[in-house]
């Protein structure tokens, strides 16, 4: 079986001006299936925009990322939205949830998208899985910080991807919220055997990893056991 994740010789620069910025420098890695491992490192460091690579949302400048064996470069756009959607879930910092939906049709979406005729009765189920069976026709602004959160868990947990990346998933939370929605997060997470990449910059979360990744200023400074 073909590793989640295989990052070789990852560099992304972009242009500033007459200068071009470096944001990674040659980053190489796997993460094997079913594995959960942290990226951590400063603000600046490069982690969300290593991310954005592994997702196949950003273009690197030389190096190349496999997905489950697909290799994100030889696809075209609308083949990396497939794979998006039929491998990965997303949990963002800022929760991007639909405002013109309410919580049971954010959930829905991808399940649609996917062309699934069960998508209503799953997004009903997995809301109920966070707790929030009973705040279906809320929208968005009518939801809490952590009420959103949960709702973004449902959404990304719903199409059961192999492959769960977090971006700082509670940095818009307070502090007891946020241990509520991680504690939730790495139980659905054990549940569906999923791979997780989490990125943070809380060493405490990062520890809850099973391999911690040190990105600074761009570059891959050390790998080890949490």
């Amino acid at each position: 079986m073909a590793a989640a994740i295989e990052v070789v010789g990852l560099g992304k620069s972009v242009s500033s001006g007459e200068d071009t910025l470096t944001i990674l420098h040659e980053i190489s890695f796997t993460v094997e299936s079913g594995e959960a491992v942290a990226v951590v490192g400063a603000s600046g460091s490069g982690k969300s925009t290593l991310l954005g690579l592994l997702a196949g949302l950003d273009q690197p400048s030389r190096g190349s990322v496999r997905l489950a064996g697909e290799e994100l470069a030889a696809l075209d756009e609308d083949a990396r939205a497939a794979l998006r959607g039929r491998l990965l879930g997303f949990v963002f910092q800022s929760f991007h949830l639909l405002a013109a939906l309410n919580a049971l049709e954010n959930v829905m979406l991808p399940l649609e998208l996917l062309g699934r005729d069960d998508a209503r009765a799953t997004a009903q189920s997995m809301l109920a899985r966070v707790g929030l069976a009973h705040r279906l026709g809320h929208y968005p602004k009518h939801l809490s910080g952590g009420e959103q959160q949960r709702v973004a868990l449902a959404r990304a947990f719903a199409v059961k991807p192999q492959l769960l990346l977090a971006d700082e998933p509670t940095g818009n939370l307070a502090a007891a919220t946020g241990r509520e929605i991680i504690d939730l997060m790495f139980e659905m997470n054990r549940e569906a055997g999923t791979t997780l990449v989490l990125v943070t910059h809380d060493e405490a979360l990062a520890r809850r990893c099973a391999r911690v990744l040190r990105l600074a200023n761009g570059r891959l400074v050390g790998t080890s056991p949490a």
